[in-house]
């Protein structure tokens, strides 16, 4: 089957099929919505790359009733199932890009306050993860936020094995049969390409943010935020 996107989903599948598949997703929501609200109180402009369904824009748009909220996606299909989504909100809430990378956002003229990719860069392989970080840190000011979650690599071959162990039971106990798990475990390094904690602490650093800290981390995902 081809997939409109690059999870291993359809994009009109992914919101009843991520919950069974990536441990507490609910969680990397809350914490970066809990985070903004430390650290930002108001945010005027908020983009969200790789906003998929728009699910964790819907829920940000009722915690920052005054957030004006940019979403951009390179699935025409998920940035259309997010338009459905979300075709109760105003116009003057909400803005759409046209199917587009991290990488290959260019400056489009606005002051942003918030950027936020939630598991969407973990597909980049390294030459293309630090562009888009560096795509990120250039559309911020001074002060600006950017938040990340991704799958990440534990550091020891054996922290690989012991989390995909995890990883399994997760998903079977999700009621996935075992053959659509291992099919899922085999998609790392094949298909999306985790980097250790300190790799995204020390890329962060490099690409000249001026604090970069962990937020959230269980197992092989984690959660990092950054300040310009």
């Amino acid at each position: 089957m081809e997939f409109d996107n690059a999870t291993p989903y359809l994009a009109v599948d992914y919101d009843a099929q991520i919950r069974a598949t990536i441990p507490y997703y609910d969680t990397f929501h809350e914490e970066a919505i809990n985070f903004v609200k430390a650290t930002r109180k108001e945010p005027h402009m908020w983009l969200d790359t790789g906003c998929g369904t728009g699910t964790f824009v819907e829920k940000a748009l009722f915690a920052f009733p005054n957030t004006h909220f940019i979403l951009a996606d390179p699935s025409e299909k998920m940035l259309l199932m997010a338009k459905k989504k979300l075709a109760y909100v105003s116009s003057d809430r909400v803005e759409f890009m046209k199917p587009v990378v991290t990488q290959d956002l260019g400056d489009f003229g606005k002051k942003l306050d918030v950027i936020t990719a939630i598991q969407s860069h973990h597909y980049l392989a390294s030459g293309e993860r630090a562009k888009a970080t560096k795509v990120c840190f250039e559309l911020l000011p001074l002060g600006g936020v950017y938040i990340t979650f991704e799958n990440v690599r534990p550091v020891t071959p054996e922290g690989i094995v012991f989390g995909k162990e995890y990883w399994r039971h997760f998903q079977l106990a999700k009621g996935r049969d075992a053959a659509t798990v291992e099919r899922n475990l085999r998609r790392f390094d094949v298909e999306y390409f985790p980097i250790t904690i300190m790799d995204h602490l020390s890329l962060l650093r490099k690409t000249g943010f001026s604090t970069a800290e962990i937020l959230w981390y269980s197992y092989m995902q984690a959660g990092l935020y950054s300040i310009k």
